[in-house]
């Protein structure tokens, strides 16, 4: 693996971590459990603060994907291959990307998203999370990094 994709890989597993965490802090259960309590983290507590970390770490992971793509089809790893698994993440990133912005767009004023569709979309966002979160674990208990040096595993 050159420096390049280590970097991006370190850049993933790093936005993965806060994404999630910001995501979990958009509900109450650090407040609620005294985590938001302990030193350095009582940001973890403050819904805005969260929010906008969320927001933040959700656009680098859109760039991220997007820059995947991008050098997927016109770079040069045309010669690469994507593993099953490859495959299934790019699906649930797709899927998070989706509802993640769905959800964004409800937020604006004015928005008439039905009841029934809001909830759909923040039980999809969170089964693509969890979806996510238990291949990605998979993978680093697997030890994925059996895989050849021309597959993609991100």
């Amino acid at each position: 693996m050159n420096n390049a994709n280590k970097t991006i890989t370190y850049l993933y597993f790093i936005t993965l971590f806060f994404i999630t965490l910001s995501g979990f802090a958009q509900m109450p259960i650090f407040s609620r459990y005294y985590i938001a309590s302990l030193p350095g983290l009582g940001w973890l507590g403050e819904f805005y603060v969260s929010h906008r970390i969320h927001y933040i770490f959700a656009v680098i992971l859109s760039g991220l994907a997007a820059y995947m793509l991008v050098d997927f089809f016109l770079g040069k790893m045309n010669s690469r291959r994507i593993t099953r698994a490859g495959y299934t993440k790019a699906g649930i990133i797709a899927g998070l990307i989706l509802t993640g912005s769905l959800m964004m767009v409800k937020n604006f004023t004015g928005t008439p998203f039905p009841n029934g569709v809001i909830i759909f979309l923040d039980v999809s966002h969170l089964v693509f999370c969890m979806g996510l979160l238990f291949l990605t674990a998979m993978e680093v208990i697997r030890g994925i990094r059996h895989a050849t040096s021309t597959d993609i595993i991100i």
